[in-house]
């Protein structure tokens, strides 16, 4: 018989990531697959699984290759003209966690349910974060 989780059964853990030296995209499909509940047994498509997730040192992240001046992330303010383009570089300049919170974002499904996993991820930029009350446990990969 196939057991199905329900949402008040599950257990959600928090968990905090150094992203300090990791891959972007490698730590973002891990990060994908631990809030959709996928390293779970009791994983279930329909049901948030997933833990909570905690990175820190966002400004540290690696990239491969020439993506930190070929990578573009494009955004339309609405008005006729004014489609903002920025690199890599600049975006990790600027605002580094939102680089991983992109990233993740893709990664995750289009729809309520993606939308509340999305919010069980938590970036900063240092080292420093407001989650400690909730004891969250290291969790070290390799990405």
């Amino acid at each position: 018989m196939t057991v199905s989780a329900k949402p008040e059964t599950v257990k959600q853990d928090w968990y905090v990531v150094d992203a300090s030296g990791k891959t972007l995209g490698r730590l973002c499909s891990e990060l994908a697959r631990r809030l959709r509940g996928k390293h779970k047994p009791v994983y279930t498509p329909h049901v948030d699984t997933g833990d909570y997730i905690v990175v820190i040192n966002a400004e540290k992240i690696h990239v491969t290759g020439n993506k930190l001046q070929d990578k573009k992330y494009h955004r339309f303010t609405g008005y006729v003209g004014n489609l903002k383009t920025e690199s890599l570089g600049q975006a990790l300049d600027a605002h580094p966690e939102r680089v991983i919170e992109i990233g993740v974002k893709g990664m995750l499904p289009k729809n309520p349910l993606g939308r509340a996993m999305f919010r069980k991820l938590k970036v900063y930029k240092g080292s420093e974060h407001p989650h400690s009350a909730q004891q969250p446990q290291a969790l070290d990969f390799k990405a």
